[in-house]
């Protein structure tokens, strides 16, 4: 007699992509990168201006509520800031001017240091050998310390037309805020007005508190180390205060960009080297204290955005916009990330850039099972066993693993053997979180809910049904009932199982909702009625959503079991039916789900 099989069918492979598709991205990828290099002369100014403006923001807010209008607000907060900009730019001409009148004083002590550590015997020259070092007299001489000062300051001295740019953008961008936040909502939101714009509401107040704190404390670094360069009589130190504040913006290099110059300048103006590690170590422990102290403290751990997507934003801003580039990548790269998290269709930014998990926990328990790594889920699972419960990680994390797999067999796209892999690794997974000592007994909980066979979980036929049932019994353990697993060959008429019959008090059939049909879970339920009749039995249809169809199948049934779609559920359910019977009362009879 021929059959048919039942196996399921692989999908076939997924359609190519439309090569053109392809070719018209990387066009307009290179167009966009075209423009950001050509127009810079109009961009940076505008994106300075609009971080400016969320810096700027909580102020004008706070003048608007004492009843300023907001033209006068904002006029008054962007004069304030600029004063403010205008004043350090003075201090930093003045003081690069100093700098370059004294350089050629300078240069004389660091050649006579050079001269002394490149001589035979010297430092230098012990540690490269009797290779011949080079002479910085000779190749100095031919360049005006003057120009060498001009060509130093000149990076740290903004263009007076950027500066113009900025601030009139910078305006425009905080009196027209409202209309310009309206203007994006209308482009990317529009289909949900109602959530885009309290996205964006609370997104700007988000970057504008983290951009404010940012400043502040960078302010307050560049003050601290400009304040003590100063006691150690480094020249320039207003100089060098304002420069580690602007570099603090750059990540992982700044410091030591900010610290090269005046641990140079120590180098040559004082006698011995214990003057040029103090203020080594001036700028990496004030950074540590920074870094690990008061930014936590101040606006969270880190600033949300992956090491790796630093890195990269920075490499790419630097290498389009230079010095400014650089020092703008990393609070581009947290507005992308805030933006991204508040408005939907710009979610995919937050995935790329964001330093959160881009899967849920139950996809990475699910991947890292295919991959074979359950020693990768250990640590992690009894990490937030112990934060939590026991229930409440296998209901979140490994039952919603589980389905997902049951899903993806049931669909066809994976294999019969795929799927023992996965049952393997959970199992192994499950049995080494298996509590090691046994629950001590409650007084409260009658002694025949206690003994060992009180509740007997049996899986149904899906391949991984006795994970869950093994998962449930075991919770149930650790809340002190007498709960074991057994497979379904106990239900057999010619098996001997090796617990008292008489002595269960409550069976439970697991079932993943997925690949479980109505009349097989129907055919257990007979089953085990005609087994352990004086027992209760109760339907665990793990993961069924609300609409599920065999849920709604054995509703409809109108049988005394009872249902339960979660490990919390079925624990709750077992509490109650022992505080009744307990107490002497009679356990419900209708169909319920918990």
């Amino acid at each position: 007699m021929q059959t048919n099989s039942a196996a399921p069918v692989s999908p076939g492979p997924a359609p190519a992509r439309d090569p053109g598709s392809v070719i018209l991205a990387l066009q307009g990828g290179a167009l966009g990168v075209a423009a950001l290099y050509f127009g810079q002369d109009l961009l940076i100014p505008l994106v300075l201006a609009g971080l400016l403006a969320f810096v700027l923001a909580p102020a004008v807010a706070l003048l608007q509520r004492r009843r300023l209008p907001r033209v006068v607000a904002v006029l008054l907060t962007v004069m304030a800031a600029f004063g403010i900009v205008g004043a350090l730019g003075l201090v930093v001409w003045r003081q690069a001017a100093a700098l370059a009148v004294n350089m050629a004083a300078y240069q004389a002590t660091i050649e006579h240091k050079w001269t002394i550590l490149a001589a035979p015997g010297g430092l230098l020259h012990r540690l490269m050998g009797a290779q011949a070092l080079p002479s910085l007299g000779t190749e100095a001489s031919g360049t005006s310390m003057l120009v060498l000062a001009r060509r130093f300051a000149a990076p740290l001295l903004s263009p007076l037309g950027t500066t113009a740019l900025v601030l009139i953008f910078t305006l425009f961008i905080l009196l027209y805020s409202e209309n310009l936040r309206d203007r994006f909502v209308r482009l990317v939101g529009r289909q949900d007005l109602h959530r885009t714009i309290f996205a964006l509401n609370d997104a700007g107040r988000r970057l504008s508190r983290y951009f404010l704190f940012q400043l502040l404390l960078n302010a307050t670094f560049g003050v601290f180390v400009g304040a003590m360069l100063g006691v150690l009589g480094i020249p320039g130190a207003p100089l060098w205060g304002i420069l580690a504040a602007v570099m603090r913006f750059v990540p992982f290099i700044g410091i030591f960009v900010a610290v090269a110059a005046p641990f140079g300048l120590a180098l040559a103006t004082a006698p011995g080297l214990a003057p040029a590690l103090l203020v080594l170590a001036l700028y990496l422990g004030s950074e540590a204290v920074c870094g690990q102290v008061l930014e936590p403290l101040l606006y969270g751990h880190n600033t949300g955005v992956s090491p790796l997507a630093v890195i990269v934003s920075a490499s790419f801003w630097a290498l389009i916009w230079g010095l400014v580039g650089l020092i703008i990548a990393t609070p581009l790269t947290v507005c992308l990330v805030v933006i991204g998290r508040h408005v939907e269709r710009l979610s995919f930014l937050a995935v790329i850039l964001g330093d959160s998990s881009p899967l849920l926990p139950t996809e990475m328990f699910y991947l890292r099972a295919l991959e074979g790594r359950s020693a990768a889920l250990d640590p992690a699972a009894r990490a937030q066993i112990a934060a939590g419960t026991r229930a409440e990680y296998y209901d979140r994390v490994v039952m919603g693993g589980l389905a997902q797999a049951q899903r993806d067999r049931v669909r066809g796209v994976l294999s019969y053997e795929r799927l023992e892999a996965v049952h393997h690794q959970v199992g192994s997974l499950i049995a080494a979180l298996a509590p090691r000592e046994a629950a001590p007994a409650v007084t409260a909980m009658p002694d025949e809910w206690q003994s060992p066979n009180a509740i007997l979980c049996i899986p149904a036929r899906g391949q991984l049904d006795d994970l869950a049932a093994e998962m449930a019994a075991q919770t149930l353990r650790e809340a002190a009932f007498g709960a074991q697993f057994a497979p379904n060959e106990v239900l057999d008429a010619a098996t001997t199982p090796d617990f008292d019959v008489a002595s269960i008090k409550l069976c439970c059939l697991s079932a993943m909702e997925d690949g479980a049909a109505a009349a097989g879970i129907q055919f257990f339920v007979r089953r085990i009625q005609r087994k352990l009749p004086g027992a209760i039995v109760v339907i665990a249809l793990w993961q069924a959503a609300g609409d599920s169809p065999v849920l709604a199948a054995l509703r409809a049934e109108g049988r005394d079991e009872h249902m339960v779609l979660s490990i919390g559920e079925l624990m709750a359910f077992v509490k109650a039916v022992s505080a009744q019977r307990e107490q002497g009362a009679a356990p419900e009879t209708e169909p319920a789900v918990v």
